[in-house]
C-alpha cells in the first residue's frame, strides 16, 4: 500500500481522523488537511498535515492532489442546526466541495474522490434500505448531502472525475478515547452515564442501522483498488436497531 497515496480532508473531524489513522495503519501514504491550525493529537505525527479552509479559493493552492484516492471528509453535520445556521452549511458543505471539484477539474491526473454521504438522504423504510430507494430531505443536512452527490455525478459526466459515495447512518465508538463527536449513541450514553432519562420521540420503533467506527472505515478502506466501486454509491452496512431497543440497552447498561 506504500504506493498509494490519499489525501484527507477533515482529518480532524471524527470520522476523518479514524481514517486518516487507519489508513496510515493500512501502509498507505497519507497528508491530511483540516480548518484547525493543529493537527488532531491522534494524527500520526509521520502523516503531514496542513491547515486549510475550504470556502476560501486561496486555500486550496496548498492542497496536494498528486494523490490517487482523495477523501472528502470536512463538512458541518447536525440535525437542526442548519435551519438556523443554513448560510455556513451551504457555504462549508457545498461551496467547499464545488471549490475542490472546480480545481480536480482540471488536472490532467484527476484523483479518485472518496464522500461520505447519509442515510438521511433516505425517506425512511421498515426494510433494509436499498441504494435506489426513494428519497426525502427532511434537514438541510441531508439536502447538502444530495447535492454533493448530485454535484461530484455532474462532473464526472463532464470532466471524468472518479468518485465513490458511501451513505453513512449512525456511526458509533471510538478507537482513541472514551468521548463520543455526536450522534444518537453518544447522545444515549451520556444520558445514561449522568443516569438521566433517555427521551425518544414518538414510540421509539424507528429503525437506524448503527455501525461501528472501525466497520465504517475499513468498508471504506477496504474497497479501494476495486475499478466496481468508480462512480458508484453504497450504503454502509451495520446492525439495524430500532431507537428503543437501543436505548434499552444502555439504560440497562448503566
Amino acid at each position: 500500500m506504500k504506493n498509494i497515496k490519499c489525501g484527507v480532508i477533515g482529518s480532524n473531524g471524527y470520522i476523518g481522523r479514524h481514517i486518516t489513522y487507519l489508513l496510515y495503519k493500512r501502509g498507505f501514504d497519507v497528508s491530511s488537511y483540516g480548518l484547525n491550525h493543529k493537527r488532531n493529537r491522534n494524527i500520526p505525527k509521520e502523516v503531514s498535515y496542513q491547515k486549510v479552509d475550504l470556502t476560501n479559493k486561496q486555500d486550496i493552492d496548498k492542497i496536494d492532489f498528486n494523490v490517487d484516492y482523495f477523501f472528502l471528509f470536512a463538512g458541518l453535520t447536525g440535525t437542526l442546526d442548519g435551519f438556523n445556521n443554513y448560510e455556513n452549511y451551504i457555504r462549508v458543505n457545498e461551496i467547499g466541495l464545488l471549490n475542490l471539484l472546480n480545481k480536480i477539474k482540471d488536472l490532467k491526473k484527476k484523483p479518485h474522490c472518496i464522500f461520505p454521504s447519509s442515510r438521511l438522504v433516505y425517506s425512511g423504510s421498515s426494510n433494509p434500505l436499498k441504494e435506489d430507494d426513494k428519497k426525502e430531505s427532511k434537514t438541510i443536512y441531508s439536502i447538502n448531502k444530495l447535492s454533493c452527490e448530485q454535484y461530484l455525478r455532474l462532473y464526472s459526466n463532464i470532466y471524468n472525475i472518479k468518485y465513490t459515495i458511501f451513505r453513512i447512518c449512525v456511526p458509533y465508538g471510538n478507537l482513541f478515547d472514551d468521548s463520543f463527536s455526536y450522534g444518537t449513541i453518544g447522545n444515549f450514553i451520556n444520558k445514561g452515564k449522568k443516569k438521566e432519562d433517555i427521551i425518544l420521540y414518538g414510540d421509539g420503533k424507528l429503525r437506524r442501522t448503527f455501525t461501528h467506527i472501525q466497520s465504517v472505515c475499513d468498508q471504506i478502506i477496504n474497497s479501494l483498488g476495486n475499478n466496481k466501486i468508480i462512480n458508484e454509491i453504497f450504503n454502509i452496512g451495520g446492525e439495524t436497531y430500532s431507537l428503543k431497543e437501543v436505548a434499552l440497552l444502555v439504560a440497562k447498561k448503566f
